[in-house]
């Protein structure tokens, strides 16, 4: 009840003002839900892709790959199953082994965590690619020469990784080139030669023996 001094001179009580301020800051926060609310069903509806096959082109080794594709399917199973380009590899499926590797854009990914869809406008560059009217790049020639191979399985990925890596730093360290080659796995225990053949496609020595000290 307002005291007759509020009344006689339009005064506010503190409640009222409380009450006020109160129905007006859960009036503007229901405008701006709502508000929000519509702006994202406007972007899901124009983003609903699928589930059927839908049209997809994907700039591989410098060529357009025009594919009809699920908007589930993955670069790597976009790669070995709608076109002929098998050289990545289906090993873990899981980001964990790196056969999979592919360059996009010039950085090493696994292409089996990349869908078909998101990779569109991207310059995608797999193993197939590295070589120039039949010439072997200098990587894939130094995997060769140094023996860098057992099953081969594993071997695409290495050679993308460390395709990246010399691109971005051409004189690498030791130890700039095991972090380089982290991400990827050789259950055969080829890494020395691995080793070798990165720093001859770096054009740096490298001692090819393992000398034993023994303690007396």
């Amino acid at each position: 009840m307002k005291k007759p001094e509020e009344e006689k001179f339009g005064i506010v009580s503190r409640r009222e003002f409380i009450k006020g301020l109160g129905v007006t800051a859960i009036s503007t926060v229901a405008a701006q839900t709502a508000a929000v609310a519509q702006e994202l069903e406007k972007a899901n509806a124009e983003k609903v892709i699928g589930p059927g096959a839908v049209p997809v082109t994907l700039s591989v080794n410098g060529q357009n790959l025009q594919l009809q594709l699920e908007p589930r399917v993955t670069l790597l199973d976009a790669l070995r199953n709608y076109s002929s380009l098998t050289g990545a590899k289906e090993g873990c499926d899981r980001a964990a082994c790196g056969a999979c590797t592919v360059l996009m854009d010039g950085r090493p990914i696994y292409s089996c965590q990349k869908l078909a869809i998101e990779a569109q406008g991207h310059q995608i560059t797999t193993v197939e690619g590295l070589a120039a009217n039949g010439n072997l790049s200098p990587v894939q020639q130094a995997f060769i020469d140094k023996d860098a191979l057992q099953c081969g399985y594993c071997t695409p990925g290495f050679i993308m990784s460390v395709t990246a890596l010399l691109q971005k730093n051409p004189r690498p360290t030791l130890a700039e080139t095991k972090h380089a080659c982290s991400g990827n796995l050789c259950r055969c225990g080829t890494q020395p030669h691995i080793l070798q053949a990165v720093f001859q496609a770096a054009g740096v020595s490298m001692a090819d023996k393992t000398e034993v000290i023994k303690h007396v």
